[in-house]
């Protein structure tokens, strides 16, 4: 992610406040009272975490990705097993020298005023994504990852974004250039911030888009009819005008915001949810039930020091002693309990496939030498360390996300620290998830308990995040080697080399990890619990969680 600018930032809280005017007769009903459309082959479906933003190009967080991909598509989308399909685009070619797209969109896709869906709105939302005026925190999507052609130049703002390197051949074959191949490109096109963007409807809701279901336009399956922002409740129609209609089975999402594992197990035990998340005592209740299921989520989470802001995090040694103090084992099997797995890498397993078919974290043992379960070692380097420092005491604050399964977390890795580690002590900070974010993302933290899911199904989803300078580099660790090998990897000389790239990259995890820059901890599984009434419900690791395009419900 990359960091809002105070003033936008600014702006949109205000646009959020002030009342919700429409700006056309966008969807069929503007109701915003949690209460729309409900039908009994509607599925109520469990979030952790209220939306936080409904604006493609201004999203950042895992839900508000999956619900905006409820109601709009990109040019491409998931099936079921996670391969890339065609979307919007009915097909594509590529250049010979892999730098060059040419997608022919379908010509019966409409927004839900219908307008029809162009090459034009592709266009309009790209730029919008790399505008610095927006300051979208995904604008990397497109520069660093997606490498398309003068989106940096736009953001540095070196270049208008007239420039960037996508075009409208016509209305139905939109052009896109980029500055070098990318082997997983079409793989980035059902990431929201690609979506596209109707320029009409948008300007015409006077800096209010997304906001209410009458300043929300649906390309998609569903159609929003009832939301407010920090809404706990809200709710989509089925898209009857939807190019894939006929695919579509439920009726409508009716999502409940509950950050309680044990109330959200009540109220699906009550049939108030059809399905649910859990974690903790609540696995134990329920992994018996045929309705339990654990399924691969794809999030690192790991902790972050402050070696800008605290200066004796800026210690290697004092780092390397927390990193083995912490016992991930317990962590996962005693705390969460819902089948996430102790990781010892930067880069988590079971989602990154090498050219050669291997999953390039396989090997959870590679980095022992720096990041391990170890309390000897942890006891070694914390003398080291008070030694270097000159103290025999350290106090830190962990700031932790007001959620249920982080605070739990949170609590054990303060024990393991203080216990292991005698003289240190850490004071939990709790704060809701986007205060936390943007506290780190300020600096304003000494160490902080984080994750990060994929966008895409390659190891720079994670790598890049470490680049100096980066802003989800919380931390600030800078490190001209890792920086030059990320550059070579992500627009460099081994972008045309797959296998090289490959064991550059391992190289530079390498270096993450034996700087203990971060202290990986584990790879999230959710337990979902699923009614019997429903099947069809696709999950996926990667960039959209939860796909309900399948899903179907007896009533």
């Amino acid at each position: 992610m990359k960091k809002a600018k105070t003033a936008v930032a600014l702006s949109l809280a205000a646009a959020l406040i002030v009342g919700m005017a429409g700006c056309g007769p966008a969807n069929t009903s503007s109701s915003t009272s949690g209460k729309a459309g409900k039908s009994s082959t509607d599925l109520n479906v469990m979030s952790e975490t209220e939306v936080e933003s409904l604006d493609p190009q201004i999203a950042t967080d895992g839900t508000s990705f999956e619900v905006i991909a409820d109601y709009m598509d990109g040019l491409m989308q998931m099936d079921s097993s996670g391969k890339t399909v065609q979307a919007i685009a009915q097909s594509y070619e590529v250049s010979a020298d892999g730098k060059t797209y040419t997608f022919h969109l379908r010509k019966d896709v409409k927004w839900s005023n219908g307008d029809p869906v162009t090459a034009a709105d592709f266009v309009f939302g790209w730029q919008r994504a790399v505008d610095p005026a927006n300051a979208s925190e995904y604008a990397y999507m497109l520069s660093d990852i997606g490498q398309v052609k003068n989106a940096q130049e736009i953001i540095d703002k070196k270049a208008d974004k007239s420039t960037l390197g996508v075009t409208a051949v016509d209305d139905y074959t939109l052009k896109v250039e980029l500055n070098v191949p990318v082997s997983f490109f079409p793989s980035l096109m059902y990431f929201p911030t690609y979506y596209p963007m109707n320029e009409k409807f948008f300007k015409s809701c006077n800096g209010k888009y997304g906001t209410s279901p009458s300043t929300t336009l649906s390309n998609g399956a569903f159609i929003l009819d009832s939301y407010e922002p920090a809404a706990t409740s809200f709710h989509l129609k089925k898209n009857d005008k939807y190019y894939d209609a006929s695919r579509i089975k439920l009726s409508g999402l009716n999502y409940q915001v509950i950050k309680d594992s044990q109330q959200a197990l009540m109220s699906y035990q009550t049939n108030t949810l059809d399905t649910t998340l859990l974690n903790g005592d609540q696995v134990d209740q329920v992994k018996n039930d045929p309705t339990f299921k654990s399924v691969g989520a794809g999030c690192l989470w790991y902790i972050a020091p402050n070696m800008s802001a605290v200066p004796a995090l800026a210690n290697q040694d004092l780092r390397l002693a927390m990193t083995f103090a912490l016992n991930r084992e317990s962590i996962t099997k005693d705390v969460l309990k819902d089948g996430s797995t102790p990781t010892y890498t930067a880069v988590p397993p079971q989602f990154a496939t090498s050219p050669d078919g291997k999953d390039f974290s396989a090997d959870q043992k590679k980095y022992s030498d720096f990041c391990a379960d170890d309390a000897a070692k942890a006891k070694s380097y914390y003398e080291k360390a008070k030694k270097e420092l000159n103290a025999n005491s350290f106090k830190f604050k962990l700031v932790v996300d007001a959620d249920d399964a982080p605070q739990k977390v949170a609590q054990v890795v303060k024990e393991q620290l203080e216990k292991t580690l005698p003289g240190m002590t850490i004071d939990l900070v709790i704060e809701p998830k986007k205060q936390r974010v943007e506290d780190m993302q300020d600096g304003k933290f000494e160490i902080g308990l984080t994750r990060w899911g994929p966008d895409y199904a390659d190891p720079m989803t994670y790598l890049s995040m470490w680049v100096t300078k980066n802003s989800n580099n919380y931390g600030l660790w800078s490190d001209a080697d890792y920086d030059t090998i990320i550059k070579r990897c992500s627009s460099g000389d081994l972008c045309t080399k797959p296998t090289d790239r490959w064991n550059a990259m391992y190289d530079a995890e390498k270096i993450v990890l034996q700087q203990a820059a971060i202290y990986p901890l584990y790879t999230q599984c959710n337990v979902e619990m699923v009614s019997a009434k429903v099947k069809g419900i696709a999950y996926h690791p990667i960039a959209l969680n939860r796909v309900f395009k399948d899903a179907e419900k007896t009533s």
